[in-house]
């Protein structure tokens, strides 16, 4: 088989497993049957897998030479409660009200390419463990893992990990030293009023009315609390009442979340969000409850191996495809708990540009990972192994490989 055939049979099998991770998608903690055949795959390729880790995850390892580096390449597995809208596809979800609207089908897909590259190829000396998470959509995984012992059982030096971006071109890689990603923290306020009727609404505290109030009055907080130049987001995302169509409600409930990078502006945004929620409620003789907590910290990744990254990704696409200084984004990702007990970097990969395939947003109904980017994304992820550990010289690599 000729170079080109066996390219294409990569690519193929990429789009495969893609595709088969797609079709049946499985939300946080539930991921039994992504992870079965996922842990199959690399047991396919000789490693030892051992699962149950946090949940549904598990780890597989591949050592060759003798080398004791040791790196770790991560992947999720979750999908969205998002029920996608594209019957037109082959590989369509076939799980009502469930869809890989994230893309975490493809970074699963680009894990095992890069595993399947190495156990072939076999050209580095050391470590590398494939790493697979559950539930990063709640920010519960990473840290599941984390305190199922991940690190202790499996020890890791570094851990790399990579996203897909709708608007980025295809297949270019971006990364940065430092913050990349912000902290998520959520939010849920209860207005208690007085319910009646719609036609004698002075014999009412309206609660509608007074998280109307709210929800305009949180949108200063960051225009007028926070310094311009720190980057922080508050959004609402949900209300609900108990009232209908003729009926005041007596209740509403508020909820969304925040975004920032510091402790101090995550404590500066809850400090001014309870005092507007509760001096509005205040001021229209209503009861207010707010609840703030914590979910996912920033993503902050570790100046050398940002290096190896972008050492490995212009070995990839080329330097004019590599971004190693891109701007900081307010989405979050539970990576960053990871980075919190060992160094390592999250890069973003470009799913599209805008009008081209792959651009539809992340978390969008008809969103669907860019299958052309697949072997781009596995061989990155195979190159951080050989630019991190030095290349094993051997005529016999069938004599370098040992599990760990």
């Amino acid at each position: 088989m000729d170079t080109s055939s066996a390219a294409l049979d990569f690519d193929r099998q990429l789009t495969q497993w893609r595709h088969r991770f797609h079709r049946a998608p499985e939300t946080g903690f539930e991921e039994h049957e992504t992870s079965a055949f996922a842990a199959q795959v690399l047991e396919g390729f000789g490693l030892e897998v051992t699962r149950g880790i946090g949940g549904t995850g598990f780890v597989a390892s591949l050592s060759c030479g003798d080398g004791h580096g040791v790196i770790g390449l991560r992947a999720e597995m979750d999908a969205l409660n998002i029920h996608e809208q594209a019957p037109e596809r082959d590989h369509a979800s076939v799980r009502a009200g469930k869809s890989h609207a994230c893309g975490h089908d493809g970074h699963m897909s680009m894990v095992l390419g890069a595993a399947k590259l190495l156990c072939e190829r076999r050209d580095f000396n050391g470590t590398v463990r494939f790493i697979f998470q559950p539930a990063e959509e709640h920010g519960k995984g990473a840290k599941a893992m984390i305190a199922d012992t991940l690190f202790e059982r499996f020890p890791v030096d570094e851990i790399y990990g990579v996203h897909n971006i709708p608007g980025l071109r295809a297949g270019a890689i971006a990364t940065r030293a430092g913050g990349i990603m912000a902290s998520e923290d959520n939010f849920v306020i209860h207005i208690n009023g007085r319910g009646g009727h719609a036609a004698r609404p002075h014999m009412t505290i309206d609660p509608i009315v007074i998280a109307a109030e709210i929800v305009l009055a949180l949108q200063t907080v960051v225009s007028r609390s926070v310094d311009p130049g720190v980057p922080a987001v508050i959004s609402c995302t949900e209300l609900f009442t108990d009232g209908i169509r003729n009926a005041i409600p007596g209740q509403v409930i508020i909820k969304g979340d925040t975004r920032s990078y510091t402790p101090d502006v995550q404590r500066l945004l809850e400090s001014r969000m309870r005092s507007i929620c509760e001096g509005i409620c205040a001021a229209h003789g209503a009861q207010c409850s707010f609840e703030y907590t914590h979910e996912f910290v920033p993503t902050v990744n570790t100046p050398e191996c940002v290096a190896t990254a972008i050492a490995a990704a212009t070995a990839i696409v080329g330097a004019a495809n590599v971004d190693g200084n891109v701007a900081p984004m307010m989405i979050s990702e539970d990576f960053g708990a990871f980075l919190q007990v060992v160094p390592g970097n999250f890069a973003f990969i470009g799913n599209g540009a805008e009008g081209e395939p792959g651009a539809t947003p992340l978390h969008n109904a008809r969103y669907d990972f860019n299958d052309a980017i697949l072997p781009i994304g596995a061989r990155y992820l195979a190159e951080i192994s050989r630019t991190k550990l030095p290349v094993v010289h051997s005529h016999d690599h069938s004599q370098n490989q040992r599990k760990v």
